[in-house]
This record gives structure tokens, sequence and C-alpha cells, in this order.
């Protein structure tokens, strides 16, 4: 087999058989729901205590929506001191940091190394492997699964939808028709719902939640927003036409959390309808829990955050003689692009030749949001199982010997590794939960 098409059977591996007919029950001893990076950090946890492991996923490949994060470098962690990296949950925080204490930053990247991927820290301190690239640590990552030098290979099952329970069954729907799973233990690494083109599609709520079940509606997160421009309908047809798709480079955005001011410098896009990007998916949670409690919700955009505000206004009242405003601003102070257009698109003729209210635009242009983009768009999502279903070791308190983990639950992180970092974390946890469960049985 060339090597290539041997790269490619390591990440789409073939089904594996069912030993039974349609509808009757195959007897299994842990079933782990979901091949993400949690679900898969789950299954090695458990297989190498020796417990045998099978892996349903819906989709004919695991690992799809990792392969995408790493698309344009795999941000697998952050390298800031463990106080300011818990800090990035938010009000989960009491939660997810015990996930961390388990498998943190540095303890992602000795995994990592295990597995013959060694990382470095980027300029940002965001961390990443050393050739970039997501497939590499995944192929690796999937042979030690299937052949482990110690503990039980995993077997999966690809193309295998969970539809629910049925009894005390789980209920899988293949291309063999359907098939019923009993297990004497259950890991839940379903996701949340965004990108359901790569599997998370949040399904699984409908079929999980219960009165004794609750789950938080699935919103979206680091995410985009649609804008509400001056007269309410967003982006003029002129600057969608002519920027969307645009970046606003080495800006800074201010807004508020929580009766707080909140500045971050960075980057973003401008969109058809809105904005996106790094530096909005760091505001985002904040933005969208203003939103949806239905207040009035804008940021504020520093077009030139290394210029004081006297010196921007010292660079606008100057004389422009007979040049053009635009050529004016672009000589003194570097507007250009879409930069000079977004204040055009904000500020009115007489602002425009007003220097102090010209200035003060230039450094605090307000935008006000419309909505989160939907969460089939957004990077990852909030909300789902809620805290008081699960128990410390993450296992649901209705269901016992049911455990979850990822993004199924209520938890939420920026991007910048903080997000995967955590949901590995989860895998591990919620594996060696159901591990305690399990001995105190035998």
């Amino acid at each position: 087999m060339p090597a290539d098409n041997l790269a490619k059977s390591a990440l789409h591996p073939a089904p594996a058989p069912f030993e039974s007919g349609p509808l009757s029950a195959c007897k299994l001893d842990v079933v782990v729901v979901g091949g993400g990076p949690a679900g898969l950090m789950a299954a090695e946890t458990l297989s190498a205590a020796g417990l045998q492991v099978d892996l349903f996923d819906a989709m004919p490949s695991v690992g799809r929506k990792f392969l995408l994060a790493g698309k344009g470098g795999l941000n697998l962690t952050h390298s800031e001191a463990f106080e300011p990296f818990a800090s990035r949950y938010g009000a989960a925080r009491a939660q997810v940091q015990p996930w961390l204490q388990r498998l943190g930053p540095q303890a992602l990247c000795d995994w990592a190394l295990g597995l013959g991927v060694p990382t470095f820290v980027g300029s940002s301190g965001r961390v990443f492997p050393q050739d970039m690239k997501a497939a590499p640590l995944l192929r690796a990552w999937l042979q030690r699964l299937r052949h482990p030098e110690s503990g039980v290979p995993v077997r999966f099952h690809m193309r295998q939808r969970c539809r629910g329970w049925l009894g005390e069954d789980l209920l899988f729907e293949g291309p063999q028709g359907p098939q019923r799973v009993r297990a004497r233990a259950v890991l839940l690494a379903l996701g949340g719902a965004s990108w359901p083109q790569l599997g998370s599609d949040g399904a699984w709520v409908d079929w999980l939640q219960a009165p004794d079940v609750p789950v938080q509606p699935l919103r979206p997160a680091n995410c985009g927003f649609d804008i509400s421009g001056r007269q309410g309908q967003g982006w003029s047809a002129l600057f969608a036409s002519r920027h969307a798709g645009q970046p606003f480079k080495t800006v800074a955005l201010h807004w508020r959390a929580q009766g707080q001011s909140v500045s971050r410098r960075g980057e973003f896009v401008a969109t058809a309808t809105g904005i996106e990007g790094s530096l909005v998916y760091a505001a985002s949670a904040d933005l969208r829990q203003s939103l949806d409690a239905g207040e009035p919700t804008q940021v504020w955009l520093d077009l030139l955050p290394d210029h004081t505000p006297a010196k921007v206004l010292q660079a606008v009242v100057h004389p422009r003689g007979a040049r053009s405003l635009s050529s004016h601003l672009k000589g003194r102070l570097g507007l250009s692009g879409i930069k000079l257009a977004v204040l055009h698109e904000f500020v009115d003729a007489a602002s425009l030749q007003d220097p102090p209210a010209l200035a003060q635009a230039i450094k605090a242009l307000p935008i006000a949001l419309a909505r989160p983009r939907p969460v089939q768009e957004a990077i990852s999502s909030a909300g789902g199982v809620a805290w008081d279903a699960v128990d410390e070791r993450l296992m649901l308190r209705a269901r016992p010997g049911v455990f979850c983990a990822g993004e199924m639950l209520d938890w939420e992180a920026p991007t910048g590794g903080y997000l995967l970092t955590a949901v590995m974390a989860s895998g591990r946890v919620a594996a060696e939960g159901l591990l305690d469960w399990w001995r105190a049985r035998a």
C-alpha cells in the first residue's frame, strides 16, 4: 500500500462489525460514544487501565474537528502560568480547575512528546506541535490506541450514530441498520453544537435531556456577531462589497463585562454582516451574555492603539491645506483601507469635520451589535449538561455508570489552547471517575 494510503487508512479506519444482528443486544464492558479529543483521551485512559473499550462515532473517522482545529496550526495549549490559565474558564473555573490539575498544559505537552510529537511555544505564548500539524499527532494517537504497549486495544465502530436509550441499552444506527448495545459503563463525549458537519450537532440534547438530567441551551461561543449599523441594518452595501473578508490589524477592542471595562489588542475580520476573528472571540462570551439579557451591546474600536488620544488629536487638527481628509489621515496617522472606510461608515459628515469628535472616533469608535452568529458557525459552544446533573467524577447522578466529558458539559473557554486543553483533561477525569466506579463494583 502506498505511504499516502497508509496515512489515510490510519485516520479513516474501516467500521468494526458487531457480533450480533440488528436489534439484538450486543453486550460490552465500556462504551465511549464520541471520537473527538475528549472521547479519545477517555478511551486511552480506560484501555491503559486494562478495560476493554468500544468507541462509537457517527462519522466515518474520528477526530474530524481536531483536524480542522489544526488546519492553520494545531494550538494544543498555552504556556502561561496556572493561575491566569485557570482564570480563562470564567464562571466554570471551580469545575474546570480540578481537570487541569489532572492534565494541565505541561502534562499535555509531555503526553504529545510521548507520541513522538515535540512542541514549541510561539511568540504569543501559544503551544504548537513542532511541525504545526494535527494529522501526525492524531495518527500516532490512533496507532497507540489500537496497538498499545500495555493495556487493551480500543475497538472502533464508525458510522454509528447514537439515537439514545432503549430501556437499559443504547441504540445506534449505522449502515447495517439499528443496533442495541448494552454496556456495563458508558462515557459520553458527544461535543457541543458547533460545526455539525464534523459530527458535533447537539442532537444528543433531545434524548439525554430529562427532568433529572437538566441541560442548559447550547449557545455559540468563540463566535462572530452581526452588527447594527447607523441605520440598524448592518454594514452598508458599499462597505460590505468592498471590505467583507478584510482584517482589522493592530487594533484594540474595548467592551463591558459585569460592569467593568475590558480591553484587548489583536486583530479581527469584517464579514458580510458583522465581525469575527480572534479578538472578537476573546470578547464573545461577555457580548453574548449581554445580548441574551436583552441589553444594548456594543464594542469600542481603537484604530490606533499605539497612539495616545493627545497624539491623535494633534495629528487631526494639524492644517491639511488642500489635501482631502482621507489623504490627511493617511499621511499624518497612516489610516487607510478598511480603517479609513469604517470611520466613514459610522461617523457622520459633521463629526468628520470636527477634530475633537473625529479624534475620539479614531480612538473609541462605537460599533453596536445585533446578535451572535448561529451556533453552527461558531468555533465552540456554551451550555450543555448542567453541573448539578453530574457528580465530581462527571457521572450522571440520574444514571449511575454513565459519565460525560468535553463540550457537552456546561462550560466554555476562549481559543488559544484553553478549549482543547480542558476538553482533553475532562476526558481523563471522566475516565478516572469511571475507573473508580468500576473498581468499587468489582
